[in-house]
């Protein structure tokens, strides 16, 4: 992962979360633009900062890191509830799947 894609992750799971850039600065004790200029490029945080980024957002640092996942909360969540299912409803939901990753 480059810097930039460390930009545009921490943005794509902000946004997912529905907080601003302010906002989570300001809860996670930082400063108001902190956020904000991580996103910019104008930095970026230190180990411990992107563990608590990932803390704030709910997301393991695999889950952060892992660029082909758009919204890991939830699909830890839809993952969570797969593992109540039985063998037959979870072939109907691997067909579904596959139906809809086609298009």
């Amino acid at each position: 992962m480059e810097e930039r894609d460390f930009a545009l992750r921490l943005a794509q799971l902000r946004e997912n979360k529905g907080v601003s850039a302010r906002d989570m600065s300001l809860s996670m004790g930082q400063n108001p633009g902190y956020i904000n200029n991580i996103e910019s490029g104008k930095s970026l945080p230190s180990l411990p900062g992107v563990f608590y980024i990932c803390e704030f957002l709910g997301v393991t640092p695999s889950e952060f890191f892992d660029l082909e996942s758009k919204n890991p909360t939830k699909l830890d969540s839809i993952i969570k509830d797969l593992k109540c299912l039985d063998d037959k409803q979870l072939e109907t939901i691997a067909s579904l799947v596959k139906g809809l990753a086609r298009k």
